[in-house]
């Protein structure tokens, strides 16, 4: 499911009991690890108790955002960090996170992934209040939100983020700097990940357990749905939202399918091994005789190998991934569309011409990238196709932070999967079901997001909302 579908954010925090050490060259390695979830832009934003708040942000992947000579102008023991792809807001440098913003004599920076779908309402609320918005980006109304709880409302801190909270519909995990301490937060239903993580005298919160394996810090335990984070006295303090509890726990499926690096553990549940079921699961659906498994590369390779241990057919590369090849730009004609799956892509002809192939993906989202792969893998002229994905059909948009497509677009809302299968002229196409998928993640049905599946929302989507806003083509 190459270039179908693009990776949410990722976020970071970073404390230090030590005051005069400076965190950023850490947060910055942290970053790294999270690039897959948003090679659009990167931020990072730094307290120092003498300096004050330092802060840059900038367009492209963390390499181009920094260099040496920029981590050494951000001091501080405290630090956020956040890798972006648009989901809500343009693509632009106001976009960019951490937000920042001033007031009275502190200051608020946030760095924020999710989405918030009654962010509009909100958003002209405070126009009207008279706050003005330099970005179109769900992450600065949630800023000023806590501005006026923080400052003009005169609450503390964790009472502002109640408030906000309180609030707020949708999906959101947050590190967040505000005068001079470190707070994290996870939406009660917990659809966005969050983990903590030590090192020494240091705390990190990061999306991703990844981000903790490069460092050497090791993971203590995940947010917990609805809770905020704090650090004081060298120890995790927690607080609990009023709402923790009362709302249904949402993890988003996708983190399992796609989004998350197989490396990671997401809320206690192995990605890698749950790739690997996904790929078992498949073979208990479709026991296909063939003669190789092969996955569309990267993140199909776990549940190809699943697959294969199950069937005993071989795993074997059919097609080897350019993992040099950036985003690539918008191409106007269909042949240069082409060309853009052949620069990604490209199939190994002795590996799969005359034989029966299983080709396994994570996903089928509009289907235009799957026709030109399967286009690309015929030219190599297997004996047969059977292409099964590790994902049940898409048949609706998300509106929790992943950028997918309108109704009209999605191709399993508008084709059944023999329409679909005929489209694709292949032997077999064969998807996991929703139970197997249940089954390959281990976790309990009613704890799972699986509102782009079965349009069964964890929230309410306010009337008139359509996924263009979180459609990127």
């Amino acid at each position: 499911m190459q270039g179908e579908m693009e990776d949410k954010c990722g976020i970071v925090g970073f404390h230090s009991k030590d005051e005069s050490k400076d965190v950023a060259s850490l947060v910055y390695y942290c970053l790294y690890a999270l690039q897959h979830r948003g090679q659009e832009s990167a931020g990072m934003a730094t307290f120092n108790t003498n300096v004050g708040l330092s802060h840059h942000c900038g367009m492209g992947l963390i390499t181009d955002v920094f260099d040496n000579d920029l981590i050494q102008n951000l001091p501080g023991h405290m630090a956020i960090g956040h890798v972006r792809y648009s989901t809500t807001g343009q693509s632009r440098l106001e976009n960019s996170q951490p937000f920042v913003t001033d007031f009275g004599d502190g200051f608020i920076a946030m760095a924020h992934n999710g989405d918030i779908v009654n962010s509009d309402e909100l958003r002209n609320e405070l126009i009207n209040e008279g706050f003005y918005f330099k970005s179109d980006s769900d992450s600065e109304v949630i800023c000023y939100l806590l501005k006026k709880e923080h400052y003009d409302n005169k609450k503390d801190i964790l009472d502002a983020i109640e408030a906000v909270c309180d609030r707020l519909v949708g999906s959101y995990a947050l590190t967040i700097l505000v005068d001079g301490e470190l707070y994290g937060v996870r939406d009660p239903m917990g659809i966005k990940p969050l983990a903590i993580a030590k090192r020494d005298d240091d705390y990190i919160l990061a999306s991703e357990t990844v981000a903790f394996d490069v460092i050497n810090a090791k993971y203590v335990r995940d947010v917990v749905p609805g809770e905020v984070v704090y650090f004081k006295n060298d120890e995790i303090n927690s607080h609990m939202l009023e709402s923790a509890g009362k709302c249904k726990l949402s993890h988003c499926m996708f983190e399992y399918v796609y989004f998350a690096r197989p490396d990671s553990t997401i809320d206690g549940i192995n990605v890698y091994e749950t790739r690997v079921n996904i790929g078992k699961q498949l073979h208990e659906l479709y026991p296909i005789d063939a003669d190789v498994v092969i996955p569309v590369p990267d993140s199909s390779i776990p549940a190809a190998i699943g697959y294969s241990r199950a069937s005993g057919i071989p795993y074997g590369e059919g097609l080897i991934k350019n993992r040099y090849v950036g985003r690539t730009f918008i191409m106007p004609t269909q042949e240069e569309r082409e060309l853009a799956v052949r620069l990604k892509l490209n199939p190994i002809k002795d590996a799969i011409k005359g034989k029966k192939i299983i080709l396994i993906d994570d996903s089928i989202v509009r289907g235009t990238t799957s026709k030109q792969l399967l286009d690309l893998v015929k030219e190599a002229e297997p004996a047969e196709i059977h292409f099964l994905v590790g994902c049940p059909p898409v048949m609706a948009p998300c509106y929790y932070g992943v950028a997918m497509a309108t109704k009209k677009e999605l191709i399993a809302a508008n084709y059944t999967v023999e329409e679909i299968q005929e489209q694709l002229e292949i032997d077999t196409l064969g998807y996991i079901t929703l139970p197997a998928l249940v089954k390959a993640i281990g976790m309990p049905k009613e704890n799972l997001c699986l509102g782009c599946l079965n349009e069964e929302y964890p929230t309410e989507i306010p009337d008139g909302l359509e996924a263009e806003t979180y459609y990127k083509p």
